[in-house]
Order: structure tokens, then C-alpha cells, then sequence
């Protein structure tokens, strides 16, 4: 069995998360990381390396490179390990900005034979799985609406690093930092959103990025999408609904690393026009594991080693999503004047 060499770019929370799947993947091995809080380069008891400099990093034999840093070195790091000629995974959002990404897409463009691949990590989850069968089966009919909350209590939770308040090193709030999560799953179940109109706040943290964002948006053959996304949800939601012509489909919590958002949960709706009641047949399926992590992983080893394509989190994917999550922010005239945001349709 063929073996690909791993190294993680930012070994904080996410990164050392990202390495309990490497080692549980036989294909995988870690050879280094890499973390601005190490003091000095060295070696773990196990012979993993641990370098203080991402450039050294990608100086070790490697074939793949996860990319598990902040906002403000996402995209460099990225277009550096493509350079390098090494596989790229990177955590989202794929940068601060469109030009950022496109800085990246354009290095891919110059290395044919690489992959990379972007953590949309809940298009992995299981009630989104399910969900995209139903949807794709088509027993329910095509889609009419949806509405999407997801929600957090802070822009800083679970004793995590301030840098996600300040926009020099995020680029944005909790729309780019978590709602960039739901905007992807919308696309995915509801098409390309053409019209939108938004407003987008931080009036309650008061910090140069956003802690809320309401969008309503619609495709071009006419599905309504509505989305919230917060930090000031104090108990933590995830909630996408999909209505379609023959029913609808809720997918309500998320089995997360921090446990805060419930139960994950598909409740399927069959509808039933004869009754008047609103209250059809329905089916709740209760999700007790996460295998998204590992999936996902999983997905980008195959596309290296059977050299095949990129299917979720591709840099078309992010693109896509990238440009919905500023087409929000631009269709705020006030934000959009205040933060000097450029109209992303160019």
C-alpha cells in the first residue's frame, strides 16, 4: 500500500485534531509540523519533527500538506506548500479574502499534477449525507426554500485564541469563520443564490468584524434561501430546513468537538395533500458518531492516490462559496461603505 507523507502546518486545536486521523490511517504518516509557539526546532519522542517556520516545514520529505493556520496565513501557506509540489488540504476559509483565494487557485492552475482540497467538513456529517440522497433521489420533488440558522454564543469560545475578533488577521466574523459552513451546505441543497440582500452587525461585541449576518437570498429558477448567522445565540443552534414540493427535510444539531449543538438529527416529512392539519407522517434519525474527520481525510487520500478528482471542498467549491459569503457582505450598503468591500460578481 502506497504511503504519503504528512505534514501540519499549525498545530493548534485543529491540528492536532487533523493528526488523530493521520495516524489512523495507515496510508498516512506524519513526518513533521510546524507551530509559531514552539520555541525552537526539534524532534517528539515518537521522531515527529516540530519546525517553528511553515518554510521549513515544507523543506522536509513530504507529499502532503495540511494547513491548519490562521485566516491571515491560510492562503500563503497553501500556494507555498503547491510550489513546493506537495498536496494541499486546507482548513476553511480558504483566506481573508477573494484575492487570496485566487492567488492559490492560480498556483494550482501552474502545478496540474497536485490536489487540493478545502475542509468543508460538514458536507462529511451524516445527516447531510443522508439529506443529499433524499434530495437527489427525488421522491420529494425539486426545492422551494430553505432556512439556515447557525449560531455560537461568542466570536471566542472554548478558550480559543482572540485572533478570530480582530478582521487584520480573520478577515471577518462569524459569518466567514462559522456561517461559511452553512453558505457552502445552501449551495449544496438549494443551487446558486443570484439575487441577495443582507444586513450584517456588530452591535453587540462590538469588534471590527461582524457578530451577526441575515441574508436573504434567491437562485435563478427561484429557490428562497434565509440565513442567520450569529454570535450572539446563546445556546448554540445548527438548523438547516429544506422545504421542498413533496415534503422537506430538517437537519437540526451537529455532533461537534465541543458538544454544544445538540443531538444531529435528519427529520424526513412526507406531505400529505389531502390533509389540512400541517402535521404530515415524519421520520427523525439520530446520529450518534462523527466520522467527518475521517472521511474527509479519506477522500483526499484517494484522490492522490487514484489520481482522481477533488469532489467536495474542490477550489471550485471555494471559490463559489467565497464569493457568496462577500456577495452578503456587499449587499450591505452600510457595512459595505464602513469595511471598503468590493463587489465580488467582478
Amino acid at each position: 500500500m502506497a504511503e504519503l507523507r504528512v505534514g501540519i502546518a499549525g498545530y493548534g486545536v485543529v491540528g492536532r485534531r487533523r493528526r488523530e486521523v493521520v495516524d489512523s490511517d495507515p496510508r498516512l504518516r506524519l513526518v513533521a509540523v510546524c507551530d509559531r509557539t514552539f520555541l525552537e526546532d526539534g524532534e517528539f519522542d515518537d521522531g515527529v519533527v516540530f519546525r517553528t517556520d511553515y518554510r521549513r516545514l515544507i523543506d522536509e520529505p513530504l507529499d502532503l500538506l495540511l494547513v491548519c493556520m490562521t485566516n491571515d496565513m491560510a492562503a500563503e501557506v497553501s500556494a507555498a506548500g503547491l510550489a513546493a509540489g506537495l498536496h494541499v488540504f486546507c482548513e476553511k476559509p480558504p483566506g481573508r479574502t477573494l484575492e487570496e483565494l485566487e492567488m492559490v487557485i492560480a498556483e494550482e492552475r501552474r502545478s496540474p499534477g497536485l490536489k487540493l482540497m478545502y475542509g468543508f467538513n460538514h458536507r462529511y456529517h451524516d445527516s447531510v449525507r443522508d439529506g443529499l440522497a433524499l434530495l437527489e433521489a427525488g421522491d420529494l420533488g425539486r426545492v422551494i426554500s430553505l432556512r439556515a440558522l447557525y449560531g455560537k454564543a461568542k466570536l471566542v469560545t472554548f478558550d480559543q485564541p482572540d485572533w478570530r475578533t480582530r478582521r487584520a488577521t480573520a478577515g471577518g466574523g462569524v459569518l466567514l469563520d462559522q456561517g461559511i459552513h452553512m453558505v457552502d451546505l445552501m449551495r449544496l441543497f438549494g443551487g446558486e443564490f443570484k439575487e441577495v440582500h443582507s444586513f450584517v452587525s456588530n452591535d453587540h461585541w462590538g469588534y471590527d468584524v461582524e457578530d451577526n449576518a441575515y441574508a436573504l437570498m434567491r437562485t435563478g429558477d427561484g429557490v428562497v434561501g434565509s440565513l442567520v448567522s450569529s454570535a450572539t445565540q446563546w445556546r448554540h443552534r445548527f438548523s438547516l430546513e429544506v422545504n421542498l414540493e413533496r415534503g422537506g427535510l430538517t437537519l437540526g444539531g451537529l455532533i461537534t468537538g465541543t458538544k454544544s449543538y445538540g443531538a444531529e438529527t435528519l427529520a424526513v416529512v412526507h406531505a400529505n395533500p389531502d390533509a389540512d392539519r400541517g402535521d404530515p407522517r415524519e421520520h427523525l434519525t439520530r446520529y450518534n458518531q462523527d466520522l467527518s474527520w475521517a472521511r474527509e481525510l479519506d477522500a483526499f487520500a484517494n484522490c492522490i492516490l487514484e489520481d482522481g478528482s477533488v469532489v467536495n471542498g474542490s477550489s471550485d467549491d471555494a471559490l463559489a462559496t467565497m464569493k457568496l459569503v462577500f456577495r452578503i457582505y456587499f449587499a450591505d450598503p452600510a457595512w459595505r461603505a464602513e469595511h471598503g468591500i468590493a463587489d465580488p460578481r467582478h
